[in-house]
């Protein structure tokens, strides 16, 4: 990849690491103590932890201001046109795969040993349900913008599903072991910012639609860990999910197998 392109890729890691950690040192807390001590705590979210929304606002919101036109919409085009000019037939699948990295690594750390602030049962709520936003609020923005992609292949490029995804995940990361140590969320969001570049260098998306996706994904993964003690608390009737899992491997396809009692 050129030089630009690896400046782009600090870029991402740096603004979504650190604005995550250096805006506010409070994640949310004080949902998570709902979710994982003896008594539930209900408290109102103070204006700290309000400000560890602001990069997901400001990511997406960059996405939709590029949208109306202007210096962001020709930055999109600005890139394109380098990315044509120095590697027109670059094609790589690593993007469709480097996506679920993050969802992966949070069952390996646990594999390993590596405790993170809530069990495998709320861990895999939480990644369930931030799924189930993102996917949801990805959908309905590509069927409401009806935007170009840069190859010209459709009208669904804006936001990036695959850098929403990625970004759902490497916030999954930072929520569940950034106080452990930060490099477990710089790993997260290093590969997160790698897919959101490949999808670009692929000629798949603009600029702002990557940018929006990771917005979009880290608020996805905000939100599910605010609405997830209610939801789980209003759907079991109980505090803690009874649930186990297990990976598989059976006629050449790997999965997760999840039971439980609910």
């Amino acid at each position: 990849m050129s030089k630009n392109y690896f400046t782009f890729l600090a870029t991402l890691i740096l603004f979504f690491n650190f604005s995550q950690r250096g805006l506010t040192q409070v994640k949310d807390s004080v949902v998570i103590d709902s979710i994982s001590s003896k008594k539930p705590v209900i408290q109102v979210t103070n204006r700290k932890s309000f400000k560890s929304f602001l990069p997901g606002i400001a990511a997406a919101g960059y996405g939709l201001i590029a949208l109306t036109g202007g210096p962001l919409k020709n930055f999109d085009h600005y890139i394109a046109e380098k990315r044509n000019e120095r590697r027109p037939n670059f094609n790589t699948y690593a993007d469709d795969y480097l996506r679920y990295v993050p969802f992966v690594a949070l069952y390996g750390l646990e594999a390993l040993g590596v405790k993170g602030k809530h069990r495998i049962a709320d861990k895999t709520g939480l990644m369930l349900l931030s799924g189930v936003l993102v996917m949801g609020s990805v959908s309905i923005v590509k069927k409401a913008t009806d935007k170009e992609r840069p190859d010209h292949s459709d009208f669904v490029s804006f936001p990036s599903g695959h850098a929403a995804i990625a970004f759902a995940g490497a916030e999954l990361i930072n929520q569940e072991y950034g106080d452990i140590s930060p490099w477990y969320s710089v790993a997260g969001y290093t590969v997160a910012s790698a897919t959101a570049v490949l999808r670009v260098y692929n000629n798949a998306h603009w600029f702002s639609d990557v940018v929006a996706g990771a917005g979009i994904g880290i608020l996805s993964t905000k939100v599910a860990y605010l609405v997830y003690p209610p939801l789980k608390r209003l759907l079991t009737g109980q505090k803690n999910l009874r649930l186990s899992a297990a990976p598989f491997y059976q006629n050449h396809a790997a999965g997760l197998s999840i039971a439980g009692k609910f």
